[in-house]
């Protein structure tokens, strides 16, 4: 009996120390690492990631989200256990604030000599010590010009009656919200109640124009020539130009939103070192430039600008020209006016 719990017990620790021992000889076993990314949906080109895990030999674990606010409530409620995401500049403002980022060691990145002096010290992060810029661009209407033959130069297309059933909006808040207060001359960070109350308003009497209130799946529609026009972000405009050639891509005259997605190590992190193995590996010029020629987003790497084909340095919808900028507005953190959005979009969203 004592020969067969000598056993027993010996196999034990065999089984409880097969992590670190390939069997009961003693031989190391090494634990694979490994990374948790959170980031948009299609913001990645093919392969990127296995090349990544290749010459680490960090595993990643990948998941996506289609908005800012819907990765906010996943990393806030503190059982996602990501490690890397890619928030946009006014989240990324809100998470700082909420101790919900860690800061970066940028002495540790070697690549981050390559990002433009003009995408840092942004308003949402002063320092440039929570985040690191991935892709930035803008919001526009990009229209078939088959189907749209008048000059789209004005938010105002969005309501008009001519393109009935043709029109896609964002299902985004913030967004198709602003482009509602910048056509009423508000801006797109207003809390004042009546002007967000006026936006709601007005996106309820575009709603009969509206064919659907869509994400990701605007690029198929439009490419298939589903729709006239819609409300998109630059880079998915870039995308879809590639693919159908009947669409162009306009900033309205009464300005709109300048966004940058950024990358972020969030709070707890288990895996920091694997975290900034990351962000310099997606900062390299040559993975930067895949991502940027297979996602159409404009790269804050003046290096990765200048290898792209002319004709893409001089399209608006990828890299506008600087009179078009100044006529834009970078989001803020709402704060503890977020409600007020949630509660103007909530009446669009109801309203029949």
């Amino acid at each position: 009996m004592k020969k067969i719990v000598k056993f027993l017990c010996v196999a034990m620790v065999c089984v409880i120390g097969a992590a670190f021992l390939t069997g009961c000889g003693g031989e190391k076993k090494t634990a694979q690492r490994e990374l948790k990314v959170y980031n948009w949906g299609d913001f990645i080109a093919p392969d990127v990631l296995k090349d990544f895990e290749k010459e680490t030999g960090i595993h990643v674990i990948y998941d996506t989200f289609a908005t800012n606010e819907d990765m906010y409530v996943k990393v806030k409620s503190g059982g996602s256990d990501y490690d890397v995401a890619v928030p946009s500049e006014y989240m990324i403002k809100r998470m700082i604030k909420e101790g919900l980022v860690e800061k970066i060691d940028t002495s540790k990145l070697s690549n981050y000599k390559e990002i433009g002096d003009q995408y840092k010290n942004l308003p949402y992060d002063p320092k440039n010590e929570y985040s690191i810029p991935y892709m930035w661009g803008t919001l526009g209407i990009i229209y078939n010009k088959k189907m749209v033959t008048e000059p789209v130069d004005s938010w105002g297309m969005l309501w008009n009656k001519k393109y009935s059933k043709q029109i896609f909006m964002l299902d985004s808040p913030r967004d198709s919200i602003g482009i509602a207060l910048k056509y009423l001359g508000y801006s797109m960070n207003t809390v004042n109640e009546k002007e967000l109350d006026a936006a709601a308003n007005k996106l309820i009497e575009q709603k009969p124009l509206v064919l659907a209130y869509v994400v990701d799946e605007v690029k198929d529609k439009m490419i298939a020539g589903e729709g006239a026009m819609a409300l998109v972000w630059s880079g998915d405009a870039m995308f879809m130009k590639e693919k159908n050639p009947d669409l162009e891509y306009a900033i309205p005259k009464e300005g709109t939103n300048l966004w940058f997605d950024s990358m972020v190590i969030l709070k707890g992190t288990k895996h920091m070192a694997e975290a900034e193995e990351f962000l310099n590996f997606m900062t390299r010029p040559d993975i930067a430039k895949r991502n940027v020629e297979y996602i159409g987003y404009a790269t804050p790497l003046p290096s990765v600008q200048k290898q792209l084909d002319e004709a893409v340095q001089k399209d608006i919808a990828a890299y506008p020209a600087a009179e078009i900028l100044k006529n834009t507005e970078v989001f803020d953190d709402l704060g503890d006016n977020l409600p007020k959005y949630d509660k103007a979009w909530t009446k669009v969203k109801v309203a029949q």
